[in-house]
């Protein structure tokens, strides 16, 4: 049995959005010692970190700014621990998103944020299946086609499609899941999602336990 001591660190990084509570929840359920703070120093120390968000780019991007976070963020990547962008959190990790008229974000997965269609129904709100298009530790007993529970306008665009893990149908394809080295991310809420949601967590927490050795230098690379 795991011991408070032995349990991962997961830092939730509060930039101010909300949500943080569930996820440090499902975390604990999965078990790690969730930390959620705004400190960059704890960040720093963590096993893992998850990067939660509701709410527009462009105040995440505000937050983490007056937080001194974006550095602890970029470096959180850069040292190839486990790290788990979700909903708000995977779109800034993009180069930029549309919203608000445009907003620069983190650059760590080269792309783009762009709005859903004008002619769906926006926000997509609801359950919706998750495609999974390569095999991924992140979907360790997660059947392909699973349900998730989604609350978005907008969507990512990377510009390497091969970042894309899984994808869902809404008016069209989307990518719903990238992965790339370190990082994973998704446009669903995994804390809503009910016991496969969970299983995202227990995943990521046992990848945070044991995690994989690589090289995360080239994500080094954002303006």
């Amino acid at each position: 049995m795991l011991t408070r001591e032995t349990r991962p660190r997961i830092a939730v990084v509060d930039y101010g959005a909300g949500n943080l509570r569930s996820v440090a929840r499902a975390l604990e359920a999965s078990g790690a010692v969730a930390i959620v703070t705004d400190r960059a120093e704890d960040v720093a120390r963590a096993d893992g970190v998850v990067l939660p968000g509701v709410g527009a780019a462009a105040a995440a991007m505000r937050g983490l700014a007056e937080r001194d976070l974006i550095g602890a963020v970029r470096d959180a990547v850069a040292s190839g621990r486990p790290f788990l962008g979700v909903c708000l959190g995977l779109q800034v990790l993009m180069s930029s998103s549309d919203e608000g008229g445009g907003v620069e974000c983190l650059g760590i997965v080269p792309g783009q944020v762009r709005r859903l269609p004008a002619d769906l129904k926006v926000p997509h709100m609801g359950w919706n299946q998750v495609h999974q298009l390569v095999p991924h530790r992140i979907f360790d007993g997660i059947p392909d086609g699973a349900n998730f529970y989604f609350v978005h306008s907008y969507v990512v665009v990377p510009d390497d499609p091969s970042v894309t893990i899984g994808t869902t149908d809404y008016g069209g394809r989307f990518a719903s899941v990238i992965g790339l080295q370190n990082v994973v991310a998704t446009q669903f809420h995994p804390e809503k999602s009910s016991a496969l949601g969970l299983r995202i967590y227990q995943n990521f927490v046992h990848w945070a336990r044991e995690p994989l050795p690589i090289v995360a230098a080239n994500l080094r690379e954002y303006s």
